[in-house]
């Protein structure tokens, strides 16, 4: 395995050489647990959950953590504007959360720590920190002193004198480009006794002692969104390399879900939450979108681009389906190397999923000239790429909560072999408008109807009011 990645720092394709050979250290930004995760949100466990399943395929023992930030400014000021406690507000988002990651089918992390479990850890860094120079105290709140770390902004980019960090002075910051480590406490709010006082940490002292405290001072990879570069990376970095950790050697940041051109947040109005979208297609069709685009660029949203998604994707599951039905089983077989070639070029899902159309290709064309021998090979090709990607039709995962439902699919199936075995006698018949009625009937209920050799097959398409709805 020779995997090249897009390091943020660096701005270069790097090999992965990771600092344990066999294994890999991914730690992963989570969710600000303030509200109903929408799908720019679950982009990220996407997008790096592909990662993660292409290193265990190479046999990598992958340590994955991902966090829960469960003490922000938003959720102390939704929690308080709800009437409710601001502990049970991020309980149940975080919930959400972990529902939405589920439903999609990302695996579970090897641990997601929450920030308001690793108090003593973040105290003991500030420690460091101030010890060394790189942070003071000042009026219960503590900083960090930027100037005093000259590598600052390399990884954002930033220039010293361009610097802003979106905080609000306080009455004891030396410079308005130093950061909050530590926040003194107010009236009404959470708050943990320190050296320098009561208060609560701040957002990015939180995912450096996390990382530290499951990864260690050094490890391999540091993933989120494009918009956590600066200031939330930055600072993660500067103040863990401060303390004397070697910290990330590799950043990974995955583009935004835009609306419009604009990123897609809370704050703008175009939020879709991961349950309303579930009501229009399967979890597996919302992932196979979500990580369909290549995971640096930006995914434009769209009705339309969705349901389109949605069919290809039910085009894909159709084959390796039928060639079940025709053939018995489907074994997970192996990847092709134009699918590895396009992983192992920074995680390339776009040209990966081109080797899996021409392997369906291939494989349907085998299915009609009856060659089930080489459908089957090429449907077991199909599964284990899509197995990569998370989509593996016949992965339990979408039998069993996560997609399909067996007793509803099993219904749908009576139903649709009674049409068509009217059709049939219909044809005998040579009832034609009957016939063709029938298959309209079908069609515009997203029932695709193929003759074969074998009698007709059937596959769940697109609906005619939903590729209307998404023009």
């Amino acid at each position: 395995m020779t995997l090249h990645l897009y390091d943020t720092e660096t701005r270069a394709l790097r090999e992965f050489t990771p600092l344990v050979p066999g294994h890999a250290s991914v730690y992963l930004c989570g969710a600000t647990v303030q509200g109903e995760p929408h799908i720019g949100h679950v982009r990220s466990g996407v997008a790096f959950d592909v990662l993660r399943r292409w290193l265990l395929a190479h046999e990598y023992d992958v340590a994955f953590i991902r966090n829960v930030t469960d003490i922000d400014d938003k959720i102390l000021n939704k929690a308080r504007d709800a009437g409710r406690p601001w502990w049970e507000w991020a309980a149940t988002y975080e919930r959400s959360f972990t529902w939405a990651y589920d439903k999609l089918g990302v695996l579970p992390p090897s641990a997601e720590p929450r920030a308001t479990g690793h108090i003593t850890q973040m105290v003991e860094l500030i420690e460091r920190l101030i010890a060394s120079g790189h942070a003071y105290a000042a009026e219960g709140d503590v900083y960090f002193d930027v100037v005093s770390f000259p590598d600052y902004g390399a990884l954002s980019g930033h220039k010293l004198d361009d610097v802003h960090q979106g905080e609000s002075a306080g009455a004891g910051k030396r410079d308005p480009r130093d950061f909050t480590l530590w926040k003194a406490a107010k009236p009404g709010e959470p708050s943990w006794p320190t050296p320098w006082g009561r208060g609560r940490p701040g957002w990015h002292l939180e995912c450096s002692a996390m990382c530290e405290a499951y990864l260690g001072p050094d490890f391999d990879i540091h993933c989120g969104g494009l918009d956590l570069v600066f200031p939330h990376h930055e600072n993660e970095r500067a103040q863990s390399k401060a303390a004397g950790d070697g910290f990330s050697r590799y950043w990974l940041h995955n583009g935004w879900v835009t609306m419009g051109g604009e990123k897609m947040s809370k704050s703008l109005g175009n939020v879709l939450s991961v349950p309303n979208v579930l009501k229009n297609v399967r979890p597996q069709e919302l992932r196979y979108y979500l990580g369909s685009a290549h995971y640096r660029s930006m995914l434009e949203y769209s009705d339309n681009a969705l349901q389109t998604a949605a069919v290809t994707y039910r085009g894909i599951e159709g084959f390796v389906k039928r060639t079940v039905e025709r053939a018995g089983e489907v074994p997970l077989g192996t990847w092709t190397n134009d699918f590895a070639d396009a992983l192992n070029d920074d995680l390339g899902v776009p040209k990966a999923l081109a080797a899996v159309h021409a392997t369906v290709k291939s494989g349907n064309s085998a299915l009609e000239s009856g060659d089930l021998g080489g459908a089957v090979e090429h449907a077991s090709k199909v599964r284990a790429m899509l197995s990569i990607l998370g989509v593996d039709p016949l992965d339990p995962h979408w039998a069993t909560g996560g997609g399909d439902n067996d007793a509803v699919e099993g219904a749908l199936g009576v139903l649709v072999d009674a049409q068509l075995q009217a059709r049939a006698q219909a044809k005998i018949d040579k009832d034609w408008a009957t016939a063709d009625a029938i298959r309209d009937r079908l069609a515009k209920a997203g029932i695709d109807v193929t003759d074969t050799p074998n009698g007709p097959e059937w596959s769940v398409g697109a609906t005619s009011s939903t590729d209307e709805a998404g023009q």
